[in-house]
């Protein structure tokens, strides 16, 4: 099988598909793997790595895209990208298309194009291997992103995330006790700051508890949001349906009962975002006020943190590129049902999606 490994074309994004030794295992199954000119420079692989490893390389991303039985990459392709593919091709990937234009949906159905969301592979326990890795360091990311936020030479209002001796630490609320919301939980308690968790899930409360006895625990009722948000220095929102769009839980009028410049971190937004006044920003321009709130809504934190996160992504993930590469989408799929729970459009239907309507899409 032909597999290919594009360059990532959207703004910072630094991660790669398939880092050398994914490349490796793969060529020592017998496929033929092609990587993009500098692909992995973002990540500190350089061509001469993927050249040693049995990869070859390829100058133009027509010809990636081209040449691609199946095509491995990070972040949802772009439009032009798509249309690139030869019909047939698999493209894997966190894909997130819950929260894409319908135009790329249509297309790869009407082109026979099999799209299978990384995010979305899910075993019969309810574990995401592949996303995993990724939440944990967007959980780790939302504490050190806040503390710099916090800064007044960030625009925050000057607070130190573990207060000192006769200062009260900061507020930290964080809805959704996943598996961002945990490692959140755990980052903020290490730099001493209080927090507060909320979850629709009684077991998640029970082990967020049982993990951190120092935390407050509520029900994520909209009762409990409002009031929660109302004191909080920091709000993490890390909200979660795979292959759905992130539920509106943070109304807007919620945002303007909030402390003046307090700081929302919309984790969710990748899919779609959890509040009504969240939208998409980048990692030059992360933040925006709204309702006097600061709005921290970047989709994917991880792309700055390329390396860890690429050998992170890789080492989940080649057990299910394996899988279809050596048997095929239609034998993986079945053989599979973590992977075949993933496939979002197979041989021009739609399947395992729930779609925005046109007016939220991203």
């Amino acid at each position: 099988m032909n597999i290919c490994i594009p360059k990532e074309r959207r703004p910072f994004e630094y991660r790669v598909g398939l880092s050398p030794h994914g490349v490796h295992t793969l060529v020592r199954h017998g496929h033929t793997v092609y990587v993009e000119h500098e692909a992995g420079k973002g990540a500190g692989f350089c061509d001469a790595d993927y050249e040693r490893a049995g990869a070859h390389i390829v100058y133009s991303p027509h010809e990636i895209f081209g040449r691609a039985d199946l095509l491995v990459k990070v972040s949802r392709p772009l439009l032009e990208e798509i249309q690139w593919l030869q019909p047939g091709a698999t493209v894997m990937g966190l894909l997130h298309l819950a929260s894409a234009r319908h135009n790329k949906i249509t297309y790869m159905l009407e082109n026979d194009i099999t799209a299978v969301a990384l995010e979305q592979i899910e075993t019969e326990d309810g574990d995401r291997p592949v996303l995993k890795p990724m939440s944990r360091i967007g959980g780790l990311m939302a504490v050190q992103v806040a503390a710099r936020l916090l800064q007044n030479n960030h625009g925050g209002k000057g607070i130190l995330l573990g207060g000192l001796p006769g200062v009260p630490p900061a507020e930290v609320v964080i809805i959704g006790a996943g598996v961002v919301g945990t490692c959140a939980t755990r980052g903020f308690l290490g730099l001493g700051a209080h927090v507060t968790v909320l979850d629709i899930s009684q077991k998640a409360l029970e082990r967020i508890f049982s993990t951190f006895p120092q935390v407050g625990t509520l029900p994520a009722t909209p009762y409990n949001i409002a009031r929660t948000l109302s004191f909080a220095d920091v709000a993490v929102c890390a909200v979660l349906k795979p292959g759905e769009r992130a539920p509106l839980i943070i109304t807007r009028e919620m945002i303007k009962s909030m402390k003046p410049r307090a700081l929302l971190l919309d984790i969710s937004i990748d899919q779609g975002g959890c509040a009504a006044t969240s939208r998409p920003t980048t990692h030059d321009r992360p933040t925006y006020l709204d309702e006097g709130v600061i709005h921290y809504a970047v989709p994917n934190m991880p792309g700055v943190v390329a390396r860890t996160a690429t050998h992170a992504l890789v080492t989940a993930a080649m057990p299910y590129i394996l899988a279809i590469a050596d048997k095929g989408i239609a034998h993986a799929m079945v053989e599979n049902p973590a992977l075949a729970r993933a496939i979002n459009t197979y041989k021009g239907e739609l399947r395992n999606l729930s779609l925005l309507t046109p007016a939220e899409e991203k």
